[in-house]
């Protein structure tokens, strides 16, 4: 088999870092989707992967040459309840690849069969939460997010079990790294300070190397997870995301958005939306995002304490530190990005009360927060486009009430208009992956074998900020504003 140009850095750690595992053959495995840009900025033949060699890598059929592939070992809180060892229960990381850009990248199979973190599963994906997670991710890089990537979807020909039974599907994902706070975890729970070092290490020579020569590297490398975290957080917000599962072992410490299960997008606005099935108290509702991204970084930063100093009085005091910025990190990227959305070039002392009044009546007003947004792009510019965002108030002399002041606080910056606006809409998409939509696309994929509307939704949701009228559909609510939506884990 053509080789792959792997460089396995990971798998060279200690064994209790992984299980060495290979992916379990599949009965009939098809190609659904190759990420031919991907597999370019990988630096591998896309060609090649779209053949019948490549195909049964991606599928597991076959491991490539220089691939060693693994099943890492980790822990997490799952909805605050600590798990001690967790894993891989359904994914193996065939090896890594440095991209075109010198960059470090994880190629994982997800749904590749049991390893021995699979907990009586089965290891297996099922078609659905496979095309949601490509759909999902593949729109939030487009979006300017870090994210993992898709880099290709394989039907397997078999079906899993789940409520009933499903076809089956692996998703090729990749991602500057899958360590997560979870793997931190795991050797701090065995009281394992050798382990926690060596991952430490490598962490820094991967991730963060500027932290490596800090005068306490270990400090520093905290301090880098909670900036890189305080901003992704901040940018979920920002577009409506809610990641639906942020357990410790569902946060990245490279900075990515990883392992998007029950994940969806705001229609409607409200801070307490809840999406997934099995967060009945709301932990992870979208407003409590910010919240539960600090206490999962506390977490953090106690399984680094016996490497942040001997006295343990003195080791708490550097962690505190390094959490205290997390604070003023996470604002300065949330009220600086609602600025943006909202056209001001600059964020001014009342700016931050300004966007949060709008977000107040787009509250009560059940107004679509996509829209509102996008909207407000045209009014910019005319006002008399201000129609096309009082629409989507129940009571439309709320937003009136607000506008006045928004259009003193732009004509004191010296943009013109027609600039303001073009900024807007560099910010302010028209497409993201509407729930309903994604369930559609799902169905269709799923019930018929349809896969057209999952190509052409990932065309469209490619260019989120361009105005695409022959795909005007997608930028439309749903009935009743979603309310009531549900997504479901896809184990």
């Amino acid at each position: 088999m053509t080789a792959l140009p792997f460089d396995n850095s990971y798998a060279r750690l200690p064994q209790g870092f992984f299980a060495r595992r290979p992916p379990t053959p599949v009965a009939a495995p098809r190609l659904i989707r190759l990420n031919r840009a991907l597999a370019e900025e990988l630096g591998l033949d896309p060609d090649w992967l779209a053949g019948p060699e490549g195909v049964a890598a991606l599928a597991g059929n076959a491991v490539p040459e220089g691939a060693d592939p693994i099943a890492a070992a980790y822990a997490g809180h799952q909805f605050g309840q600590f798990v001690p060892q967790l894993g891989d229960g359904r994914a193996v990381l065939l090896g890594e690849v440095v991209d075109r850009n010198g960059r470090r990248r994880d190629i994982q199979l997800k749904g590749s069969g049991p390893t021995p973190f699979s907990r009586r599963g089965d290891g297996r994906a099922a078609l659905g939460p496979v095309l949601r997670e490509y759909l999902v991710s593949e729109a939030m890089a487009a979006l300017g997010i870090p994210t993992t990537r898709a880099l290709a979807a394989v039907a397997t020909g078999e079906p899993v079990v789940r409520e009933t039974l499903l076809p089956g599907a692996v998703l090729t994902r990749v991602a500057a790294s899958h360590i997560r706070v979870g793997t931190f975890q795991f050797f701090a729970a065995r009281g394992d300070v050798e382990g926690l070092r060596a991952l430490a290490d490598h962490v820094l020579a991967r991730h963060y190397p500027e932290a490596a020569q800090a005068p306490s590297p270990y400090r520093a490398l905290l301090e880098s997870v909670v900036a890189a975290q305080a901003e992704l957080v901040a940018r979920w917000l920002l577009v409506g995301f809610v990641h639906g599962v942020m357990n410790t072992d569902n946060m990245a410490v490279a900075g990515e958005t990883i392992d998007y299960g029950p994940c969806a997008f705001l229609d409607v606005y409200d801070p307490r939306t809840v999406f997934s099935s099995i967060d009945q108290n709301g932990r992870y509702a979208y407003g409590e995002q910010p919240r539960i991204a600090l206490w999962n970084l506390t977490r953090l930063a106690e399984t680094l304490l016996p490497l942040l100093a001997e006295d343990e009085t003195a080791a708490v005091a550097e962690a505190e530190a390094a959490l205290a910025g997390y604070a003023p990190r996470f604002e300065a990227a949330y009220h600086g990005g609602f600025a943006r959305k909202l056209g001001l070039a600059e964020t001014r002392e009342d700016d931050p009360a300004l966007a949060g009044d709008l977000l107040k009546r787009m509250a009560e007003n059940q107004a679509d927060f996509t829209l509102t947004f996008r909207n407000l792009c045209a009014a910019a510019e005319r006002p008399e486009a201000e129609t096309a965002v009082r629409d989507l108030f129940v009571d439309p002399t709320a937003f009136d009430a607000w506008s006045g002041r928004w259009r003193v606080r732009l004509s004191q910056q010296e943009r013109d208009p027609t600039a303001t606006a073009a900024a807007m809409r560099a910010v302010n998409p028209a497409y993201i992956p509407r729930n309903h939509r994604v369930e559609a696309m799902i169905e269709a994929a799923v019930e018929r074998s349809d896969f057209a509307p999952f190509a052409e939704m990932l065309a469209v949701l490619s260019r989120p900020f361009a105005d695409q009228p022959e795909h005007a559909v997608y930028a439309e609510p749903p009935a009743g504003g979603g309310v009531g939506y549900r997504t479901f884990c896809g184990t």
